[in-house]
């Protein structure tokens, strides 16, 4: 497996990159045609895209995008093959993005992370978060919710913003330091 810059992959390739999007969070991307549209609003100059490949496959891939005067990155979307997660995928292209922020200047790094299923998947979930919030964080329990990968490569949660995706529904913001 190689990680690449996603302006090297070919029509093909960001077609797989798409599929894995919508297959992946189709929330946010419910069709092939919205997937296909994030990728060529974030493949633009200060954006950087890796993906993950593997004989010429594409197994998941990420993006960051600066904020704060380039002081500051987003990484957004990250998104792998649901039959290749749990392989270090992920991992690789979070430590490989990160790089990339640092090359650039950045001193952090963040992630926002919707807690938005039904029943919830966090200890965030479906609580009020207005009340006491520092112990809410103190006590957070990730469940089987995204944070869990995030906070397991060292990031630590920096925000959280209340019924972000409905009542009960927060999106939880997770940073790190690059330097």
């Amino acid at each position: 497996m190689e990680i690449i810059n996603m302006t090297q992959l070919n029509k093909t390739q960001i077609t797989q990159a798409a599929q894995i999007l919508t297959d992946s969070i189709p929330i946010g991307w419910p069709t092939l045609q919205d997937a296909l549209a994030e990728i060529k609003a974030l493949l633009v100059p200060g954006n950087t895209l890796l993906a993950a490949v593997e004989d010429g496959v594409v197994l998941g891939w990420g993006g960051i995008l600066p904020a704060y005067n380039g002081n500051v990155f987003e990484i957004h979307p990250l998104a792998v093959r649901s039959d290749r997660r749990r392989q270090g995928i992920g991992r690789a292209i979070v430590t490989a993005l990160e790089d990339e922020a640092r090359k650039k200047g950045g001193l952090t790094i963040h992630a926002g992370a919707d807690d938005e299923r039904d029943d919830g998947e966090t200890s965030f979930a479906n609580v009020d978060l207005y009340d006491d919030l520092p112990g809410k964080i103190r006590d957070f329990s990730p469940g089987t919710h995204q944070s869990a990968f995030y906070m397991k490569l060292g990031y630590k949660i920096i925000g959280v913003m209340p019924d972000a995706n409905g009542i009960g529904k927060p999106d939880i913001f997770l940073g790190k330091r690059l330097w």
